[in-house]
């Protein structure tokens, strides 16, 4: 690409699901950015609109597909100046076969594992004025990772591994993103040092299985060594961990989580259910969930735990289910997400016997949560008193400061409301004493 040149080309990225998602919309922000395009927010001014879509659960392919026919409306209208719409990611991976016939006004699909080719076809589509769709997809670029644009301002996500082999029945992540690669533990940390250098204080983890990171590079696990390496960047303030399988959290990982003190004692481990008879249809292990909690509230007696849920599977019985709230009563999570389960075609699950009504999905993924409401408002009342350090994010319009503290990953959880008698800023890593409690926010004062 080294004769390629987007001088005068505005590209606007509209990027849609999880943060994994999002650090490829970043690396193609940055490729574009390498090559001299110009990179803007305003659709109305952008010559090419890219959405990088999310196909995981229907709601989110349908989200994706109103995204795309957005834009290409905003291209067939002529409002502004787009000339060319691409659809990438998951979305794009996932259906690539039907996109043009079902979508049309697309220009280009990028698959999931090809968005380091994003300034090639912005080329191709532009230097052929569109007659024919361009469409790049496979499995042999998944780790290309550039000169990412940060768009998340003062924390960022650090992608360590791509893909997934855990197969489990409910879930089209492995067909649509390939077998689980790692990314080499250097290539990571000068990643993680030049964002770190943009003035980014938090790097998040994540993958789809942090906690295997390194099995099949290195023969072994090496998420523990990567978070000493990690926390040997000077301008890193705090390290953060999501999507840790239980069955590959170790006692290594726990100790070093425990001793380094710049890893947030927080981690999201998903769960999914609970009842082996469950755990098996879903394809997934049944490991000591409560053994695990113990070590790590024993190592870290402030860590904040986090999981996720999957309530109405396939032939989930009330037994089953009560299995699970009684489980959610013992181990008294500090965050917890309940999703009702969602039925995707081509999964296994897909054809099991015993899918349950969107009611029954529905009253029981309520019921959970609101167990889960209580449980919180009763743990955040316990942290009064606790001193914890928070990432100032912002201002509220009655000038109160607010941020994620160690218990707070940003996006998913809540927020610590901060009452300071110093002047704060958006990126400052201060020490916050807690004084109050709500639902699902702490409040606190500066130190």
């Amino acid at each position: 690409m080294a004769n390629i040149d987007l001088s005068g080309v505005k590209v606007a990225l509209i990027s849609l699901g999880c943060d994994k998602n999002l650090v490829d919309g970043e690396v193609m922000l940055g490729l574009v950015n390498r090559y001299g395009g110009t990179l803007t927010n305003n659709c109305e001014k952008a010559d090419v609109i890219v959405v990088n879509t999310c196909g995981f659960i229907t709601d989110a392919s349908q989200e994706s597909v109103n995204a795309v026919m957005d834009a290409v409306e905003f291209k067939k209208r002529g409002v502004g100046v787009c000339k060319v719409v691409i659809v990438s990611g998951c979305f794009a991976e996932r259906y690539k076969d039907d996109i043009f016939d079902e979508l049309p006004g697309v220009d280009a699909v990028v698959g999931a594992n090809k968005h380091g080719e994003i300034v090639d076809v912005i080329c191709t589509v532009l230097g052929t004025g569109k007659a024919q769709p361009v469409s790049v997809y496979g499995r042999d670029d998944g780790c290309f990772y550039g000169e990412r644009v940060v768009s998340t301002q003062h924390y960022a996500y650090l992608k360590i591994a791509e893909g997934c082999d855990n197969c489990c029945t409910y879930c089209s992540i492995p067909a649509i993103r390939g077998a689980y690669k790692s990314r080499e533990i250097e290539e990571l940390l000068e990643e993680a040092a030049v964002i770190a250098e943009g003035g980014v204080k938090e790097i998040i983890l994540v993958a789809q299985d942090t906690s295997r990171y390194g099995t099949d590079i290195y023969g072994e696990g090496k998420l523990a060594e990567l978070l000493r390496r990690l926390a040997e960047i000077d301008k890193i303030k705090r390290i953060r961990l999501l999507y840790c399988y239980p069955h590959h959290i170790t006692d290594e990982l726990i100790d070093e989580m425990a001793a380094n003190p710049k890893v947030a004692h927080y981690i999201d481990m998903p769960i999914q259910h609970v009842d082996d008879r469950v755990l098996k249809r879903m394809g997934r292990k049944s490991p000591d969930i409560q053994g695990l909690v113990a070590r790590l509230r024993a190592k870290m007696p402030h860590i904040a735990l986090r999981t996720t849920l999957i309530t109405g599977f396939p032939g989930e019985t009330e037994d089953e289910f009560n299995t699970m709230l009684d489980f959610v009563e013992e181990l008294k999570f500090d965050r917890l997400g309940v999703f009702a389960y969602s039925r995707e075609e081509e999964t296994p699950a897909d054809k099991m016997p015993g899918h349950l009504p969107e009611k029954v999905k529905e009253r029981r993924r309520d019921k959970v949560m609101a167990l889960q409401q209580k449980i919180s408002a009763e743990k955040l009342k316990e942290k009064i008193g606790m001193v914890t350090n928070v990432l100032i994010e912002g201002k509220t319009e009655d000038g109160v400061y607010y941020g994620c503290g160690h218990m707070d990953a940003p996006n998913i959880d809540g927020v610590v409301f901060v009452t300071s008698k110093n002047e704060l800023a958006a990126g400052d890593f201060v020490a916050v004493k807690i004084t109050g409690s709500l639902e699902y926010d702490l409040e606190g004062v500066c130190e």
